[in-house]
């Protein structure tokens, strides 16, 4: 593939990369609040359709998948297609499968159009790195900090803003929310250098056989089908078959030669599992145990995404100060704190899910940062995009599994009391921690034996 380098972005002046980045932030906000949103409205959309929880369960793991698969394959084609038709494309893609949504009153309409959204979402979430990174590197880093400050706060505001008119208008009127990204393509349109189409290679095979593959288990873990279970392992077979193959794959099959970044990409699959599988259940928990509204679920969920925002300013202080490892550390203890309080409290009283989420929150943004950070020290400078990019691929597939066995779970204990169903799952997820706590174990002891005496 051609270089990612761009002239065009990087001899643009001040005030035109500040417009740039103030409507990108814009933008990216919209399509973070999207995403969490939901988790607040599925109460509310699994008694409409009359749904069991492992159904529901795919508004989010579904999402999750077509997501992180769209923010990689829009970051690939960016190498050769102009930013601005990719933008243009994945906005409009956005506001159609909005309005799709808006009217949809089965739940396969509605699951397809959240589909159709990840698609449109997770390209303008790539391409928003894309042009903080094509920056000029005296601006680089502030476009960056904008941007990941603008998703944990859209972190926050989601769940609040989608309780709200959840509550008071119904979830069809989110859709409505993400539908108004497409008054940025004029302004996008005009800010935007005209880049030149070039002549490029990009492996769609590759990423459908990716997202298939990844479908196929979650499916499985949905079903227990033995059907789907023997096509994908069929299916993963032949992925895998196919990667070693190609020039250029979809994914870098040299990547998982790595076992260090493998440890790694397991600890942050992980990471997002605990916190996607608890941000789907908390407002189920809320609903079903404490009659809680939309709006009163929204806010319980605001305090711990704030928090995060304000932790945040501070990690990457700790990182260049102390590096990585005591945030890795201390992020899994926090998860750790955060499962026994869920386990034990969460059946008790709102106040107490609220507490817990926090150490959740805190523990999810220190263990995704200081991860992220430890990736792109430990790689080689030419793997460090793809390594991010599959890393990124790896954290949104572990979100949709958190959910997908959270959802399976909840309708495997349906006849079970609030308290024992909600103690067993977060014991499950205790001992998934713990798995990751010793993969960073065996991970540190691998960086020390290969430190010079």
């Amino acid at each position: 593939m051609t270089s990612t380098t761009s002239p065009q972005l990087e001899s643009m002046v001040p005030t035109q990369v500040n417009k740039i980045i103030l409507i990108l932030s814009f933008t990216i906000l919209l399509v973070v609040m999207n995403a969490t949103m939901f988790n607040v409205a599925l109460p509310s959309i699994i008694i409409d359709f009359s749904l069991n929880s492992s159904t529901a369960s795919w508004l989010v793991s579904g999402y999750s998948i077509m997501f992180a698969i769209a923010s990689l394959a829009f970051s690939r084609l960016s190498d050769f297609i102009p930013v601005s038709r990719l933008l243009f494309f994945g906005i409009s893609i956005l506001g159609i499968a909005s309005i799709i949504g808006f009217f949809s009153n089965h739940f396969l309409l509605l699951l397809g159009a959240r589909i159709v959204q990840a698609v449109g979402g997770g390209g303008i979430m790539g391409l928003g790195i894309i042009i903080a990174g094509r920056l000029r590197l005296s601006r680089r880093a502030r476009a960056m900090a904008i941007i990941n400050s603008t998703a944990s706060l859209a972190f926050g505001l989601g769940p609040l803003i989608g309780g709200i008119i959840t509550q008071y208008l119904g979830w069809n009127y989110l859709f409505a929310i993400s539908s108004i990204s497409v008054l940025s393509i004029p302004f996008f349109h005009l800010l935007l250098p005209k880049e030149v189409l070039q002549k490029g290679h990009f492996d769609l095979f590759g990423a459908i056989l990716t997202g298939l593959s990844v479908t196929g288990l979650l499916l499985f873990l949905t079903t227990f089908s033995y059907i789907i279970l023997a096509a994908t392992v069929v299916l993963f077979v032949v992925w895998w078959r196919y990667l070693h193959k190609r020039k250029e794959p979809f994914i870098p099959p040299i990547l998982f030669r790595n076992r260090q970044y493998t440890k790694l990409l397991l600890i942050v699959c992980i990471t997002f599992f605990i916190n996607f599988a608890t941000l789907f259940l908390m407002p189920i928990m809320l609903t079903t145990t404490f009659q809680q509204g939309p709006i009163e679920v929204g806010m319980i969920i605001f305090p711990g995404a704030i928090i995060a925002v304000i932790a945040g300013q501070y990690i990457g202080r700790v990182i260049d100060r102390f590096g990585n490892m005591p945030l890795i550390i201390s992020g899994q203890l926090f998860l750790l704190s955060a499962t026994i309080l869920f386990a034990l409290l969460s059946t008790i009283s709102p106040y107490f899910i609220l507490v817990a989420y926090m150490f959740v929150s805190v523990g999810f943004t220190s263990l995704s940062t200081s991860i992220s950070n430890e990736i792109t020290r430990i790689l080689p400078m030419r793997q460090v995009g793809s390594g991010i990019g599959v890393a990124q691929l790896i954290q949104f597939f572990g979100g949709g599994l958190g959910v997908t066995i959270s959802g399976l779970l909840l309708t495997l204990q349906n006849s079970l009391s609030p308290e024992t169903i909600y103690r067993n799952i977060f014991n499950c997820f205790f001992s998934v921690i713990m798995i990751a706590i010793l993969i960073y174990g065996l991970y540190y002891r691998s960086s020390r034996l290969k430190q010079p005496s």
